[in-house]
């Protein structure tokens, strides 16, 4: 037993947060009730896969919470690894993707104490519990260190001027599908030409501009200020900068209770606040 097969999912909910509704559903091939999850596609990113599996198997579209422990089991002799997220719904997506899978035949909105009488495994009983462990409504404050831009050694010119290569551009385009799980409103970016095309594909897609901040340019970095311009953001937000400021700025939004704070190049820490609360914080490469 050597390989792991990885799949995501989501404890979707709507509602009050203090009496919330989830949704299950029904697969009648093993005519069980569970959350909405499936494995990952070759090369699919953990949340793109999550976002793809809720949209085919319930047709909604959801904005992602805190993660939630994963869920280990065995599963034809291997072991099977899901990872699941907290999830707000916010919308109907895609409904001919929905009528194309025959994986799922019901889907029900249930309160909680009647989702776990449903619920067929003992696991899901326990993201149960896990969902309600900690606020449900979270705004998201995401740290992104630039995708990967070459060497700075041969690069010939103003380094603020130097792009990301062909690697790094591919780490843009998934990080892209993953701040869309977030959908960050406030897109803030050190004005270096590789950390704005960092930001530039979901930026594009969503037709959201990008606010470029000297303090957070390596040259520029002032540790107060750039944290009291950071902590001044109290909508859903993305901020790309550097390696050398990354670990500083990110020890002073969690007051020093994140680890470690290195990040490499295109790896991202989502922050989940509740307020003034630090409810929890992710770390994800692309």
């Amino acid at each position: 037993m050597t390989d792991v097969v990885r799949a995501a999912g989501a404890v979707i909910w709507r509602g009050d947060e203090r009496e919330p509704e989830v949704a299950v559903v029904h697969r009648p091939r093993y005519d069980d009730w569970s959350f909405p999850k499936g494995k990952l596609k070759p090369g699919e990113h953990v949340i793109a896969a999550c976002l793809r599996e809720v949209a085919e198997e319930t047709g909604l579209r959801v904005v992602l919470g805190r993660a939630l422990p994963p869920v280990h089991y065995l599963k034809d002799g291997g072991l099977k690894r899901v990872d699941y997220w907290a999830a707000q719904a916010v919308g109907i997506g895609d409904l001919d993707a929905l009528e194309a899978v025959d994986e799922v035949d019901q889907v029900a909105w249930l309160t909680l104490d009647a989702a776990r009488r449903r619920l067929t495994y003992e696991w899901d009983a326990g993201l149960l519990r896990a969902l309600t462990a900690a606020p449900l409504r979270t705004t998201p404050l995401i740290l992104v260190r630039h995708a990967q831009a070459g060497s700075r050694q041969d690069w010939k010119g103003d380094d603020d001027r130097r792009p990301l290569d062909q690697v790094g551009a591919a780490q843009a385009e998934t990080l892209a599908g993953i701040l869309t799980a977030y959908a960050p409103t406030a897109l803030v970016s050190s004005p270096s030409k590789r950390c704005v095309q960092t930001l530039k594909p979901y930026a594009t897609k969503n037709d959201l501009p990008v606010r470029k901040e000297k303090l957070l340019t390596e040259n520029n970095y002032e540790p107060r200020e750039t944290l009291r311009l950071i902590r001044k953001l109290d909508e859903p937000a993305v901020v790309c900068t550097h390696g050398k400021v990354a670990p500083g700025l990110l020890d002073g939004i969690c007051d020093h209770r994140c680890g470690d704070t290195h990040l490499r190049k295109g790896e991202l820490a989502v922050v989940h606040r509740n307020g003034d609360q630090l409810v929890s914080v992710e770390r994800y490469g692309t």
